[in-house]
């Protein structure tokens, strides 16, 4: 049974492959796909009324379903060389629409015929599933006046089936009704199925999209950029800035290899990144073996400093029982000025006086400490330890009071 649903699956796929394009859109792709696996099942479906009527000496009749095979079977061969879709799936509605008529004038009506003229309502469904619901409203529209045609015509049109027992008349019956009800059933269930697969499949690409968005930027802003509108930009005036750098990294990495560089940096800052994520701060970039946080930024809650302290600290623990690496670390509290700059490869980032100072902090701090300013020495005296660290020429700022941030009281 297994090995029967195989080759049932792998037929099926090769037949909606007819006419496919690689690079055609997924709802194009899936139209295409139901349309080749429509007509070559009406195709099939058709031997049974060419050998039924053949075999009752209606030869006119028989002639129509095998000139319609015949013809759909060009239409596939033409369609798989040229891709052509629109004459592709313009024919097969016609055909659909028409060539049931014909045999239900070749047989004298509605129930000579047994019913047949409801295969032209293949024509309204085909039409929109693989056209669209405009389409399809023009098609049926159609579907409807042949009907109507019909119902005009049934009185004036000579019977040709007064031979034909009544038994086979209703076996004709169950046979359109099954046949038509196939038709629409399968390539709907197909289409269907198809539609549901590559919904899921963006919905899974969307969410790794966004996903990835989230590990860019803070999740706030991710929802403001994802929105769309004016330039993301903001000022907040307590904003804690903390730069962490490897020290001493280049002369250790001289020796590595690119993968252990990449590996041992990698296992770093992920636990960098826990360390965020537990004290609910933002991480705002990496540059190089150059790590950058801050708290305060989007949340506005109180006592984002001790947070961003606590931060430090586990930094610095990281890096004890990690050896050989080293890191300096150096914060700030201040005003600063953030937003999103970029579209290709949008970024968020922070700009002014307190970033600067920050940054100078870590630059000119001290090996596997935490240097910080007076700004955060006042905030947080009362539940941690410092040691005066002096007054430090700092670049672009002079002479500046530092201390460095030791324990929690």
């Amino acid at each position: 049974m297994a090995a029967h649903g195989y080759w049932d699956r792998t037929l099926l796929d090769r037949i909606a492959s007819i006419g496919a394009d690689p690079m055609d859109p997924p709802e194009l792709a899936i139209q295409k796909r139901s349309l080749a696996i429509s007509t070559t099942l009406s195709s099939t479906i058709a031997c049974v009324w060419v050998g039924s009527y053949w075999a009752m000496g209606l030869i006119i009749t028989a002639a129509v379903p095998l000139i319609y095979q015949v013809v759909s079977v060009i239409n596939l061969v033409i369609f798989s060389r040229t891709r052509r879709f629109r004459f592709f799936r313009r024919w097969e509605h016609t055909a659909g629409l028409l060539f049931p008529f014909a045999m239900h004038l070749s047989l004298g009506g509605f129930i000579p015929s047994s019913g047949l003229v409801i295969w032209s309502f293949t024509a309204p469904v085909g039409a929109m599933l693989f056209s669209g619901r405009r389409a399809g409203a023009y098609w049926f529209i159609a579907f409807l006046l042949i009907i109507l045609l019909a119902a005009l015509l049934d009185p004036l049109i000579p019977n040709k089936t007064d031979e034909i027992p009544k038994w086979v008349l209703i076996m004709f019956f169950s046979l359109n009704i099954t046949g038509v009800s196939l038709v629409c059933y399968l390539p709907m269930q197909y289409f269907v199925r198809e539609r549901e697969r590559v919904t899921a499949e963006l919905a899974t690409e969307r969410e790794r999209s966004e996903r990835l968005l989230r590990n860019v930027l803070p999740s706030s802003i991710a929802e403001r950029l994802k929105i769309g509108g004016a330039t993301i930009a903001d000022r907040t005036e307590e904003v804690g800035v903390l730069f962490a750098d490897i020290a001493e990294f280049t002369p250790l990495s001289a020796d590595m290899e690119p993968e252990s560089i990449v590996k041992l940096l990698d296992e770093r800052f992920s636990e960098f990144d826990a360390l965020a994520e537990l004290h609910e701060l933002e991480k705002i970039k990496t540059i190089g073996d150059a790590y950058m946080v801050a708290s305060g930024l989007l949340d506005g809650r109180a006592g984002h400093e001790a947070r961003l302290a606590e931060m430090a600290l586990g930094m610095l623990e990281v890096i004890r029982v990690r050896p050989p690496l080293r890191v300096r670390i150096g914060m700030d509290f201040g005003p600063v000025v953030a937003g999103v700059i970029g579209r290709r490869r949008a970024s968020y980032d922070l700009w002014g006086d307190t970033v600067n100072t920050a940054a100078r902090m870590e630059s000119q701090g001290v090996m596997d400490a935490i240097q910080v300013t007076d700004r955060v020495y006042h905030r947080l005296k009362d539940r941690y330890t410092f040691e005066d660290h002096g007054t430090i020429e700092v670049k672009g700022k002079g002479p500046m009071p530092t201390w460095l941030l030791l324990a929690r009281k």
